[in-house]
């Protein structure tokens, strides 16, 4: 299924910009969404004192829907939905992944920045967590989220970083936080390259899954669509794996 969705938006890909997802608010009566597919292989993973060992195969395929659409000019309601597939030496999991919906809140939007609000409400589906934790866990999940971002310039050209925290309330697994960076330049017309960072902590005791994972991409306009392809892996971390992978995008503004 996820295979069959990932050609899917390979093809997509050669029709006929760029809206941005984030701190900024989605103008109102506005939609955006975002169709992703993500995926991911590891052979290795960081012990709890940070140390590479083998784990054995692990691999992890999403394709994600991403719907954000502007209520009033402040105001955004953001939903996702998606399926999820995966499999380690241990489990082998395959069908619906979290599906969210939330309010996101411009307290400040002005001409350099931006400072944001949202809570959100997640309903648990399959994935390599759940396959370890008990029935049900992960539906009911509560997400609060601050982002804050800021305009600027480099070479004359359009510039923006977005700094975003979050706080992950678990139902039936431990608690996370989140601390999502993104930098993005438009250094001609119609791209942007991305530079991006996801760290992420896991109030599990007597350890804390910690890790931070790094992701580059290039975004390309195409009149009202945007096809984005980037590489993510991981940089760092306690009790993780080391992943790395592709990410293909394909934005649409209406």
């Amino acid at each position: 299924m996820i295979r069959r969705g990932a050609a899917f938006l390979l093809a997509l890909m050669s029709l006929p910009a760029l809206a941005r997802a984030g701190a900024w608010p989605v103008p109102a009566g506005e939609t955006q969404a975002i169709l992703k597919y993500e995926g991911s292989e590891a052979t290795s993973g960081f012990d709890p004192s940070g140390n590479l060992l083998p784990i054995g195969k692990q691999r992890d395929e999403s394709l994600s829907l991403f719907v954000e659409h502007g209520l009033t000019s402040r105001l955004t309601l953001q939903l996702k939905a998606g399926a999820t597939e995966g499999s380690d030496s241990f489990i082998h999991y395959s069908g619906r992944g979290p599906a969210e919906i939330g309010l996101r809140y411009a307290v400040y939007d002005g001409p350099q920045g931006v400072l944001s609000v949202y809570a959100g409400a997640v309903a648990g589906g399959v994935g390599r967590n759940a396959g370890y934790a008990p029935p049900h866990a992960g539906e009911g999940d509560i997400e609060l989220r601050v982002l804050v971002g800021r305009n600027a310039k480099l070479w004359g050209k359009p510039l923006f970083g977005e700094v975003q925290v979050a706080r992950l309330f678990r139902r039936g697994l431990p608690d996370e936080t989140h601390l999502d960076v993104t930098l993005g330049w438009e250094p001609a017309a119609h791209w942007l390259v991305l530079a991006q960072s996801y760290a992420g902590r896991a109030d599990s005791h007597p350890v804390a899954p910690e890790w931070v994972k790094a992701e580059a991409s290039v975004v390309r306009r195409l009149g009202p669509w945007a096809v984005q392809l980037g590489w993510r892996e991981t940089a760092w971390g306690h009790e993780a794996p080391l992943e790395k992978g592709p990410v293909i995008g394909l934005w649409r503004r209406f």
